[in-house]
């Protein structure tokens, strides 16, 4: 489900829509017509996606330790290797 952003089509809106809000919808779901807490007309704001570009969007070794997790990386055929975190150095199919 995709996040939409509404802005108050008056200057009259309430301290919830003024600054622009932010909701979590369906794609079918209609658009907001009016703010929840005041009734302020609204409108949908477009904005730009978000897009990752290249490997900056994966994890750096020393965060997937802090959140408990373990990486593994493949080095051969069912065999890999551990990068981060707790477990067993190498994992292999014939195990």
């Amino acid at each position: 489900m995709p996040f939409y952003e509404y802005a108050c089509s008056t200057p009259a809106g309430c301290d919830s829509c003024r600054p622009g809000l932010t909701v979590l919808q369906r794609l079918n779901d209609p658009c907001l017509q009016a703010c929840p807490e005041c009734g302020a007309p609204l409108r949908r704001v477009i904005s730009p996606p978000n897009v990752v570009s290249g490997k900056a969007h994966m994890l750096q070794t020393s965060s997937i330790e802090k959140a408990g997790f373990t990486q593994y990386r493949k080095i051969g055929q069912g065999v890999y290797e551990k990068t981060a975190g707790k477990g067993p150095g190498v994992i292999s199919a014939d195990d």
